[in-house]
């Protein structure tokens, strides 16, 4: 592939022992993702089935893999560079037809959908590759490689969107599973090689920081749709303790996820002589579990105030138990990466909701809500006072 490059070096300045801040221009960048994650959430609970499952996990991963590829794209180039951010404006404006497109997206606007995406993959890809050509020769290569796989994906995605709905699900399933396993093969391409961890030298705390604040739009979701629904309801005391059993909810995920985890996973990477391989696994990969699990707790909560004490179907107590337990299993991962093993508190979480499962046939929604937070509050407990000792050798950098 023959491109010009840019003349004027766009990447950032990395000064030792300096954490790179997240920029303004990354924040607002951020905003199409919130609005993603709200329909995600929405179709979920619209199409509670095992087909809709099936296509809410994989627009899903689609959604994730679009915005962590361009949060690798920015701990390289400056936001506060103007090209930099009007490529971030332009990713945005595609953001904005992928998320409008997710309610359709296996009707009509399966095109639209695979074609923002597309876009999105490779322009920015191509973009990279203008802004490295003369200023990072082992980051261009990189960047070939990627462009390479993502071109290659793109025509699953394509071919997908025009293909009739189960065709498109195996279509776009076989395009998610080439951009899956691409940085695992290193984006090992024919007449280019392989990339290796080392040459993805990322800053670990500004990553860190990143998928912090991606947990912090799912979890947003779950306040904005506690907030919503219970505005929407009549006011007596059992929705008001929904709302609250909602509430301590979310609050006990930050609580499990950032009280320690987070700070000790930014000072690891941070330190890491092989930074990439370390963002590759639990910012690429593990991160994918916990923002899931928090995803169907939102929808949960939505499930919860519609229905506190009403008939709800098996599905619908599946995601009330699955959420908290995906999002417990996916900190599992993230910490025993991290520190080397997993707090009992989150065997013993699981445990517990594995123990609410036969419960949750006989008893209302607010209950097995009830239980399941009680479970998370709990896990948070324990994990604070077991940890205390930990929070001392976090080193902040």
């Amino acid at each position: 592939m023959v491109i010009a490059g840019a003349r004027q070096n766009y990447l950032r300045v990395r000064l030792p022992n300096e954490h790179i801040r997240v920029a303004f221009a990354e924040l607002f960048f951020d905003l199409v993702f919130v609005f993603a994650v709200t329909q995600l959430s929405h179709y979920l609970l619209r199409h509670l089935s095992l087909d809709g499952i099936l296509q809410t996990v994989l627009m899903f991963l689609a959604v994730w893999w679009v915005w962590i590829f361009t949060t690798w794209v920015t701990n390289w180039a400056d936001p506060e560079k103007l090209p930099v951010r009007f490529m971030l404006f332009v990713l945005m404006l595609a953001g904005l037809v992928l998320s409008t497109s997710i309610p359709r997206a296996f009707e009509a606007r399966g095109l639209a959908f695979a074609s923002a995406y597309v876009f999105m993959q490779v322009g920015r890809s191509v973009f990279m590759l203008w802004v490295l050509r003369h200023h990072h020769i082992s980051n261009f290569r990189n960047f070939q490689r990627i462009t390479a796989w993502l071109a290659f994906s793109g025509i699953f995605w394509i071919a997908g969107g025009l293909a009739e709905p189960d065709t498109r699900l195996v279509l776009w399933t076989v395009a998610l599973a080439i951009e899956y396993l691409a940085p695992m093969a290193g984006f090992w391409t024919p007449g280019l090689g392989r990339s290796a961890t080392r040459d993805w030298n990322v800053e670990g705390g500004h990553m860190a920081e990143r998928c912090g604040l991606f947990v912090i739009i799912a979890l947003g979701e779950s306040i904005l749709v506690t907030g919503a629904t219970f505005s929407a309801q009549e006011w007596d005391l059992t929705m008001v303790t929904a709302a609250v059993v909602a509430f301590l909810g979310s609050v006990a995920m930050w609580w499990i996820y950032f009280n320690i985890g987070a700070e000790r996973a930014r000072y690891h990477i941070s330190i890491s002589d092989d930074p990439g391989r370390l963002a590759r696994l639990i910012y690429t990969y593990m991160h994918i579990v916990i923002v899931a699990g928090i995803v169907g707790c939102a929808v949960a909560d939505e499930s919860l105030l519609a229905h506190p004490h009403g008939d709800v179907d098996a599905a619908t107590k599946a995601i009330m138990l699955g959420g908290p337990a995906i999002f417990l299993f996916g900190d599992l991962l993230f910490k025993r990466s991290i520190i080397g093993h997993v707090p009992p508190s989150h065997y013993l979480g699981l445990a517990l909701l594995l123990l609410l499962f036969p419960a949750s046939f006989a008893i209302s929604p607010l209950v097995l809500s009830a239980g399941t937070t009680v479970t998370l509050i709990f896990v948070a407990t324990w994990e604070t006072v077991a940890l205390r000792s930990f929070r001392a050798e976090v080193v902040p950098v």
